[in-house]
């Protein structure tokens, strides 16, 4: 059994809550001298409490988002059996571009923040409070209103939308990101199997970016 149908009224609503958090914290952070990793944590936690209270709510119950809490330990399990996957063959990737005299961490380096505190933080925000509140924006809500027009409009569409919010950068990781969190759902049913690779993933690049690995 599949995620329920996702109506217009809620797509609407929930996006224009998502829209008006972003610019409430756009205008806080020229106000107020917050931490830009808080900043982020709390924008994206509250979207996440919105939009799920709202499908709660009037937008048919959490299984409209892909989180049916009957398919959430399945998902769990197909996106640990996922990622598995993505790790073998980035380590093959990794085996290949090192015998060839290249150095595979400049294809995942991430900028990491100095001092302790804020990496920590930068890890549990950018490892999986944002991976999650994205997941149930582009995945369970975006792409699942688009399916209705078929799955391949409802990959392409959704992954072009998240992509291009991170420009102006070249998103090659979002958009490779992008096609692969909307199959895993897709293929899975549940909006905890691209949930799972998208934290571990992020936390993975994270983690191979830490000096450790220069």
């Amino acid at each position: 059994m599949g995620p329920a149908p996702i109506s217009t009224a809620f797509l609407l609503a929930s996006l224009l809550a998502v829209v008006l958090l972003e610019t409430a914290a756009a205008y806080l952070g020229t106000r107020i001298q917050l931490p830009r990793l808080c900043l982020i944590a709390g924008t994206r936690t509250l979207q996440t409490i919105v939009v799920t209270a709202l499908a709660v709510v009037d937008g048919g119950g959490l299984q409209a988002l892909g989180l049916d809490r009957r398919t959430l330990m399945d998902g769990f399990r197909k996106g640990l059996v996922w990622s598995a996957g993505f790790a073998a063959a980035a380590g093959l990737l990794f085996t290949g571009l090192f015998m060839t005299g290249h150095d595979p961490f400049t294809l995942v380096r991430s900028p990491l923040p100095p001092g302790t505190y804020q990496r920590v933080l930068f890890f549990i925000v950018g490892g999986v409070i944002a991976p999650v509140a994205e997941e149930i924006v582009f995945r369970g809500l975006v792409f699942g209103y688009l399916r209705r027009w078929g799955v391949p409009a409802a990959v392409l569409l959704s992954t072009a939308l998240f992509a291009a919010l991170h420009l102006p950068a070249i998103p090659i990781t979002q958009v490779v990101g992008g096609l692969v969190f909307a199959l895993a759902y897709h293929m899975g049913k549940s909006l905890m199997v691209p949930i799972v690779i998208h934290v571990l993933g992020n936390l993975a690049i994270f983690t191979l970016s830490l000096p450790l690995f220069h």
